[in-house]
C-alpha cells in the first residue's frame, strides 16, 4: 500500500521557497502564506488527516513540492506529540505546545535539520523568514 500524497501537488500557481510551496491556510492572521477560504481544507487539515497513516510508512516517494510541506508538517506534529506525556493535563499541554510553537526551529539548509537531503536551502534570508513566519518579516512587508 503506497503512502498518501498531498492533493496540492498539482497546484502550480503558488510561490515556492526553496523546494517547498507556500500553500494557502485558513487563518485570519496575516503572513506570507495566502489565505484559504474558510470552507476549504488547507495543508494543515490534510497533514492532520494523513498523519496517522503516513507516519507508519518507512518510504515516501515525493511527487511534488506540496509533499515536502506535508512531510515537514508530519515531523512537526510528531515532535509536538512527543513533548506531551501520558499524564499531561489539557492546561499543561496547551502551555507546552504554545512554547513549542514559539521556539526557534531548524529550517532546511541548517545543520540541525534532520532531512536536509530532501529539501533545498532557502536562497535568501528573506526566504528563510518566510519559512519561519517570523514577525519581523511581516513587519518588513508593510
Amino acid at each position: 500500500m503506497p503512502a498518501y500524497h498531498s492533493q496540492f501537488n498539482s497546484e502550480t500557481s503558488y510561490r515556492t521557497v526553496g523546494n517547498m510551496v507556500l500553500l494557502p491556510i485558513r487563518t485570519r492572521v496575516r503572513g506570507p502564506a495566502p489565505q484559504a477560504p474558510q470552507t476549504q481544507d488547507d495543508i494543515i487539515d490534510e497533514a492532520l488527516d494523513l498523519f496517522r497513516a503516513n507516519c507508519l510508512f518507512r518510504n515516501f516517494e515525493i511527487k511534488g513540492n506540496a509533499d515536502r510541506v506535508l512531510i515537514y508538517l508530519i515531523l512537526f506534529i510528531s515532535d509536538c506529540l512527543n513533548r506531551l506525556t501520558k499524564n499531561t493535563n489539557q492546561k499543561d499541554a496547551v502551555k507546552v505546545l504554545n512554547t513549542r510553537a514559539l521556539d526557534n526551529f531548524a529550517l532546511p539548509g541548517e545543520p540541525q535539520f534532520p532531512l536536509n537531503a530532501l529539501y533545498a536551502a532557502p536562497a535568501t534570508r528573506g526566504d528563510a523568514g518566510k519559512k519561519r513566519l517570523e514577525k519581523e518579516w511581516v513587519d518588513d512587508e508593510d
